[in-house]
């Protein structure tokens, strides 16, 4: 299984894309611009899409993907996400005044889009890979996702902030292999760390200590200019975890 990441900027700028990954050629965890970098070929084979909340740096690309392979869809790209998630797609993205509805195009009885409803707990397998969504706590309703297929398992914690949920359903599982989690904000910045419902470095800290596994750790959704400073607060107060930043573009064999 292979994991490239598209996007996963905590906002814009040259060179930054937001949340996206696509694992191996067919399926894509959120949609944020990353996702604008692939080929229209490498857009045509996406059939599944597992979104982990409405905030539009996860869905923004979402409604200009459809539209892109449209002419390329045989049976329906499948948006996988947990009702609150989906019911926000359906109101206030494809909603015939910000985009088409593409679940009822080209015809109702032969759209190019479906949606389907995941609960927390939830698995779904897709050709040997068994993708389960984890709880996390944010803004609005966000869930993270685990991945396994035979050789590996990498969980993605999508905007969370500190809950027991997701630690918990991690260690549920004997195998980890890679961890990518967020860390927003900077320590100076916990207030609005904990207002907005995302990690600084002293948050995720205190929650890692409830993770049972030792997986390579990918900081991810950092906000722009603020990078560097965000790692090092990790690495300082994680010294015994295995910490990287996450930049983008980088594909990860498991």
């Amino acid at each position: 299984m292979n994991v490239r990441i598209l996007g996963c900027s905590g906002g814009i700028g040259a060179g930054l894309r937001s949340t996206s990954m696509l694992i191996d050629d067919d399926v894509l965890i959120d949609a944020g611009s990353g996702l604008g970098d692939l080929t229209l070929d490498e857009m045509g084979g996406i059939k599944h899409i597992f979104i982990t909340h409405s905030h539009l740096d996860h869905v923004a690309f979402l409604p200009l993907l459809i539209d892109t392979i449209f002419d390329r869809v045989t049976d329906p790209v499948i948006i996988h996400g947990q009702q609150a998630t989906l019911e926000a797609l359906k109101s206030y993205i494809f909603n015939w005044v910000v985009w088409p509805d593409f679940a009822e195009l080209p015809r109702p009885d032969s759209p190019v889009l479906s949606y389907r409803e995941m609960k927390v707990g939830e698995t779904f397998e897709i050709k040997g890979r068994v993708f389960e969504m984890l709880p996390v706590e944010h803004i609005v309703p966000a869930v993270g996702y685990r991945v396994e297929c035979a050789t590996g398992a990498f969980a993605f914690s999508g905007d969370t902030c500190t809950n027991d949920g997701l630690w918990a359903a991690l260690n549920a599982h004997d195998r980890l292999d890679m961890l990518i989690v967020e860390s927003a904000f900077a320590n100076h910045n916990i207030e609005l760390s904990k207002l907005a419902k995302h990690y600084c470095p002293s948050l995720l800290a205190d929650d890692m200590k409830k993770l049972k596994h030792e997986p390579e750790v990918y900081i991810t959704h950092r906000k722009p200019g603020e990078e560097d400073k965000i790692l090092h607060e990790c690495k300082e107060l994680m010294p015994d975890r295995k910490l990287h930043g996450l930049s983008g573009g980088e594909i990860f064999t498991l």
